[in-house]
């Protein structure tokens, strides 16, 4: 692993992470200072016509979309984009040779391999050089990092050029190295500030879902460009169970006073 480079000083960008459709939880993160929305199409409830709203919805809040996509193929992350995501987080990458393939379909060429499609990104026009520059420059592609192999090639996978930055995906990266489910441990930990301190030092930004108080201090600590900082349903949880445990003991106070 590369030695610790000192990070970026600028303030992190700080994004909510949905699993399913919610006008209302985009406006909600909106109103509360959140600067991006992760969609976790991947394991969540996105199908196409939704990606089609939703996304440009999204955008026209003033918050960056980061769509993770279905999968690490062509159709998913050239349709995320085609929808205007500003970037692709693809999942289980597993070397830097598969990176080089598979991120490549988010670049046109000769940088990769994307195909154009004349509709919303391009005004449903066609197509100059300069915006083939423009897009290749501006929709960034992170590489997921949870495979215990991607973790092994993670200086070479930083140093690709289809590879804007990295995701870190910490509870599959536990299992994957044999660590068992995620617990945020000290080796959990130690592995998430590693890869940071890589892609620092090649000058690409990493992302980092951290929902506990460890895992942000870790992301402020080593220069995270984007914080993913509260999960739609996890958030939803913590409101419900809050409430119900405030009623309780109002209840109980009241019960003990009869």
């Amino acid at each position: 692993m590369a030695a610790p480079q000192t990070p970026d000083v600028r303030e992190p960008a700080l994004s909510i992470w949905l699993t399913e459709p919610s006008i209302a939880a985009v406006e909600m993160g909106k109103l509360a200072g959140y600067d991006a929305v992760v969609l976790d199409i991947e394991h969540g409830l996105f199908d196409l016509r939704t990606l089609d709203w939703l996304i440009p919805f999204i955008r026209a809040k003033g918050m960056r979309v980061i769509a993770k996509v279905l999968g690490p193929e062509r159709g998913p992350i050239q349709q995320a984009l085609d929808f205007g995501a500003d970037a692709v987080a693809i999942p289980h990458i597993t070397s830097a040779a598969h990176a080089r393939e598979i991120c490549g379909f988010a670049k046109f060429p000769p940088l990769g391999d994307r195909s154009f499609a004349g509709g919303r990104t391009s005004d449903y026009r066609g197509f100059t050089d300069d915006w083939v520059a423009a897009q290749d420059r501006n929709t960034h592609c992170y590489a997921m990092i949870e495979d215990a192999s991607a973790y092994d090639e993670i200086s070479a996978i930083v140093d690709l050029p289809v590879v804007d930055g990295i995701f870190i995906g910490p509870s599959d990266l536990s299992l994957r190295r044999d660590r068992g489910a995620y617990a945020v441990t000290e080796a959990d930990l130690a592995d998430i500030r590693a890869l940071a301190r890589v892609a620092n030092a090649a000058g690409k930004p990493w992302v980092l879902p951290a929902w506990s108080a460890a895992e942000q201090r870790l992301a402020l600590e080593e220069g995270a460009h984007t914080i993913v900082a509260s999960m739609q349903y996890g958030a939803m949880l913590a409101g419900f169970t809050s409430t119900m445990q405030n009623l309780r003991e109002i209840q109980n106070d009241v019960r003990s006073t009869r």
